[in-house]
């Protein structure tokens, strides 16, 4: 009966938000990765040689999560 009640209570709170929170929710956390792993690219681009492509490549990585990001925000719910 408490699992019950519990997923009642879930299914009202998330029937109530609105569908902009819920894309917030899910894309908050990869726009997070996205810049820490552009922070990691810029800490490794002080690396002679190497560090200028890994930081190109973790750039490049940031910019699809954006991308990815954006679309699930744009997302009608």
């Amino acid at each position: 009966m408490k699992g019950l009640a519990k997923l009642a209570v879930v299914t009202c709170l998330v029937s109530t938000l609105s569908g902009c929170f819920l894309t917030k929710v899910v894309t908050m956390p990869m726009r997070v990765v996205g810049a820490t792993t552009s922070m990691v690219g810029a800490v490794v681009s002080v690396v002679p040689v190497a560090g200028n492509k890994v930081d190109a490549a973790l750039e490049k990585a940031d910019a699809a999560i954006d991308t990815a990001a954006d679309t699930v925000d744009d997302v009608p719910l």
